[in-house]
């Protein structure tokens, strides 16, 4: 297979660019094999990545990661994303991993995940963290969208954000300005100084807190230095896209 083409040099994917390049080069050179091209490049500390079949029919995905220790790895864009964040954040994958199968040890694999798989599945897929001051903090619980990305802007030079999740990611290779990121809120209710390297973010995952899913939306494009067509404030002027919390107007309006 071929991988689409990915626009490396856009800030969202610049925790990713060093290995995703690599791990892209090798996918296009070789036979296509997502698996083989991430093994080539991971560190001990992360996970091996086998092919999709070495999966055994009937195994639950994520309670066959955590016997194997190994990632079945589909040769597609998704799971090329997935291996990327696991190279990136083991021990934060590890402990997602852990969660998953520890509940479906105990549950089984239903119709429905319950509260905790939920939170997790949607943190997996769409998830994002996010370094910066308390006033865009406020801002951002409060979806104070005109706060957060015009009177408060200047703020931004100051903030990180990092994506987490590896479904949101793969959405990006062809931006669209409704693309939201589902941001994890700190643990301990402090917002700011948020340490964003592997293992805090393994620290952050508690289970207790995670099944009340303490995430809040962001649309990721408007983020400053994201997006060309965001440094125009009618940009924001979207209550499709920039949403007000319940109860409000229309931030800025």
């Amino acid at each position: 297979m071929t991988l689409p083409a990915i626009d490396w040099a856009q800030p969202w994917l610049a925790p990713y660019r060093a290995d995703g390049e690599a791990a892209a080069q090798t996918v296009a050179r070789n036979d296509g094999c997502v698996a083989a091209a991430l093994r080539g490049i991971r560190p001990e500390s992360a996970p091996d990545f086998v092919r999709q079949h070495e999966l055994p029919a009937g195994q639950a995905y994520e309670a066959h990661i955590f016997r194997t220790r190994t990632v079945p790895t589909r040769d597609n864009l998704h799971d090329f994303f997935n291996g990327l964040v696991w190279l990136a954040f083991p021990q934060a994958k590890r402990r997602l991993n852990e969660l998953q199968a520890g509940e479906i040890a105990r549950d089984g694999v239903g119709a429905t995940r319950g509260a905790l798989r939920d939170a997790l599945t949607l943190f997996d897929e769409n998830g994002a963290l996010l370094d910066a001051p308390p006033a865009l903090w406020r801002a951002l619980a409060a979806r104070d969208w005109h706060a957060l990305f015009i009177s408060r802007r200047g703020l931004w030079s100051e903030a990180r954000l990092v994506l987490f999740g590896h479904a949101l990611l793969e959405k990006l290779v062809t931006p669209r300005k409704p693309i939201t990121a589902h941001v994890l809120l700190p643990a301990d209710g402090e917002t700011c100084a948020t340490p964003l390297d592997d293992a805090s973010v393994a620290g952050m995952l508690d289970p207790l807190r995670l099944q009340h899913k303490p995430f809040v939306p962001l649309p990721v494009l408007g983020v400053p230095g994201w997006c060309a067509d965001n440094e125009v404030a009618r940009f924001y002027d979207d209550p499709q896209v920039f949403r007000p919390l319940a109860g409000r107007g229309i931030p800025g309006a």
